[in-house]
């Protein structure tokens, strides 16, 4: 059933899609999207993407992201009817080879003529669980190979987070997969260029029917206002859409900003607007200061009633490097920007040139929190890191050395050019082990979305997913 502006439970509007008796500076227009970095050698023929992390509702596994503010009525239910949503029948993901070619990876591009089938990444995960079953959904970022212009995020769905079904086309029905989000249509906005999946955490209201669960993607939102103020001592272009390579010359960037959007069943959502004039949750430091260029991957953790916590990154200039910000909520809605928590590594390591893409999540086993995050080396490779926290505010601490995943080895594997947009989840029950999804691409500029496993309370040691031991 689809979200309408008829419920008036959140502090804030649905957008109404017009904006009348308002004076808006229309958005610049281009065709280039945010900041992504490659090799100088230029190997990635087609576009990269990135990604976030969240966790679940009633149902889930992970209570700590069931957003529970004592000040807006919320509060969780566990009658969320998810093990009665029928598995879509449509495009079912074959099987992946478990040649050592294709280690790991557990989602390919779309089959012709789908809405992803030119590239995928930015996997947002979510584990459900009941009596009866479990369930699994992916919402990531597509596009498709016959359109290069603005991505997508779509939803797929699984009964056990490695055999994903997903769809072709739009989502028709509350039991379908495929594409749940497009560009805005409105000139105003400041998603008319792409949208990105960022974080999904759930809410839940007794003033709610229906699934009794409200799902909140904040999301990245691509303007098409290009910015063309690169430093040319960085020696790197920024392109369409988070691709950009260390090439010399002057680099071309695209604003982009945070947004929400909600929905009662994952599939199909409306648009709430921030306060910022576009309907973005909040706009770009002023000039100057480290986040002016853009902001992007969004995700967001519960930390306790009346405490959100979202982290994002952006482009130092001044530094020259990429580096992860961190805001605060009392609602979700509403944020306020402590500044930029983690930059680039030291000298020679595999983040030198910056991080990104964080996905934070709570440690339940001492309290404290981990952060996993896409780092740039100065050759533009991408390789996956660690970070922990005692309280998941400024004191991180970098797990120095090697990145915990890095490029596959093997030339010619599917993610042999690098590793990134991770996303985090702690699976808990007879076997205790983290998960991390995560975006790979290969050398040719293939890219697919793959799983890798620590066992335990490790999570330093991953290995790829070659398949179930019994």
């Amino acid at each position: 059933m689809e979200l309408t502006a008829t419920i008036t439970i959140f502090p804030t509007k649905i957008s109404s899609r017009s904006r009348n008796n308002q004076i808006i500076t229309p958005f610049k227009r281009s065709n280039f999207y945010n900041s992504h970095f490659i090799k100088s050698s230029n190997v990635y023929k087609k576009p990269i993407f990135i990604t976030q992390c969240s966790t679940n509702p009633l149902i889930s596994d992970d209570k700590d992201n069931v957003i529970q503010d004592q000040d807006s009525s919320f509060s969780p239910n566990s009658s969320h009817d998810i093990e009665n949503q029928k598995i879509p029948n449509s495009n079912i993901e074959k099987p992946v080879s478990n040649s050592s070619f294709s280690r790991g990876l557990v989602l390919d591009l779309g089959t012709e003529g789908a809405w992803d089938n030119g590239y995928i990444g930015s996997p947002v995960i979510k584990r459900f669980l009941s009596d009866e079953e479990e369930r699994w959904y992916m919402w990531y970022y597509g596009r498709s190979g016959e359109n290069s212009g603005s991505g997508c995020i779509g939803l797929a769905v699984s009964s056990n987070g490695v055999h994903w079904e997903r769809g072709k086309g739009v989502v028709s029905s509350g039991s379908d997969a495929g594409l749940v989000l497009k560009s805005s249509s409105d000139w105003w906005a400041f998603d008319t260029n792409g949208v990105m999946p960022g974080a999904v955490v759930i809410m839940s209201s007794s003033k709610i029917r229906a699934s009794n669960a409200v799902y909140w993607m904040y999301y990245t939102g691509f303007s098409n206002e290009k910015i063309e103020s690169l430093n040319d001592s960085l020696e790197f272009s920024l392109e369409n859409p988070e691709n950009g390579g260390k090439m010399g010359g002057f680099g071309k960037i695209c604003r982009s900003l945070p947004g929400l959007a909600m929905s009662q069943d994952g599939r199909h959502w409306a648009r709430i607007e921030g306060e910022h004039h576009s309907g973005a949750l909040f706009d770009l430091g002023a000039e100057g200061e480290w986040d002016s260029m853009f902001i992007s991957s969004p995700q967001v953790v519960f930390h306790s009633s009346g405490d959100l916590r979202m982290y994002y990154h952006s482009f130092d200039m001044e530094k020259g490097h990429f580096g992860i910000g961190m805001a605060r909520s009392r609602d979700g809605m509403r944020w306020v920007k402590l500044g930029k928590i983690m930059g680039g590594g030291r000298s020679g390591s595999f983040d030198e040139y910056g991080v990104m893409n964080p996905c934070v999540v709570k440690n339940k086993t001492d309290g404290g929190y981990v952060m996993v995050y896409e780092g740039v080396s100065v050759d533009g490779t991408r390789s996956i890191g660690l970070a922990q926290s005692l309280d998941g505010l400024k004191e991180w601490r970098r797990v120095e050395g090697e990145p915990i995943l890095k490029q596959g080895e093997e030339n010619g594997c599917w993610d042999d050019g690098g590793v990134g947009s991770p996303c985090l989840v702690h699976m808990e029950g007879e076997k205790d082990e983290w998960r991390l999804y995560y975006k790979g691409i290969g050398q040719n500029g293939h890219s697919g979305i793959g799983m890798a496993v620590s066992e335990g309370n490790d999570v330093k040691n991953f290995r790829r997913w070659t398949g179930f031991h019994l």
